[in-house]
């Protein structure tokens, strides 16, 4: 993405409304939850779980998906490093207004680089929890549910996460998950529980 000149006479407008307002009406606590990891590791279907039991127990969740926003918000970019960059500074920015109003966000997105992913966390503040999906290469490759590893190793995707381009680990994620051995529930549990010892829920 090409730089643009900003704007020098914008003010923010901050709601009258507090956080400890929004839970109460809420019954819990804003988190911008991040899940990453490889391409099949297993993030939307986690997010998807955890969405669904989230608001099975009278929550407000919802979850923010990576080819979601690349058809609409951010269909302008590309996979390079830049425009990937700019895609996951977008969504942190989208995934901060849905913590400002209360909402615990579930953000499903390779978001392969750390410091795009440090600059979201930055953005977030306390609420941000990163959940590292960490099954083996080979496990995500094995489930390839979209056929994009074998077009990978094929060359008809360039740029691809794990194969033609890094992947940069979390160093310290709140939690990381190996779904290569737990099941959805299983996984699932975990991030929940999590939720519950950080006083979300």
């Amino acid at each position: 993405m090409t730089d643009r000149p900003r704007s020098t006479n914008l003010t923010p407008d901050l709601s009258r409304v507090s956080p400890s307002a929004r839970r109460t009406l809420l019954g819990h606590s804003a988190a911008c939850i991040w899940l990453t990891g490889l391409s099949g590791s297993g993030k939307s279907t986690v997010a998807r779980a955890a969405e669904e039991t989230l608001i099975a127990r009278g929550s407000l969740a919802y979850v923010l998906d990576g080819d979601n926003l690349r058809g609409g918000l951010n269909r302008d970019l590309t996979f390079s490093p830049e425009d990937r960059a700019e895609n996951i500074r977008r969504i942190g920015e989208v995934a901060n207004l849905f913590v400002d109003a209360g909402i615990i966000v579930i953000c499903a997105f390779i978001s392969p680089y750390r410091a795009d992913r440090d600059q979201v966390r930055a953005t977030v503040g306390a609420s941000f929890i990163e959940v590292f999906l960490n099954p083996s290469l080979e496990v995500c490759e094995e489930r390839d549910p979209k056929g994009l590893y074998a077009k990978a190793r094929s060359g008809a995707i360039p740029n691809f996460t794990g194969v033609s381009a890094p992947y940069e680990a979390p160093e310290r994620p709140e939690l990381e998950l190996d779904t290569g051995s737990l099941s959805i529930d299983e996984a699932t549990e975990s991030l929940v529980r999590l939720l519950e010892t950080r006083a979300i829920l």
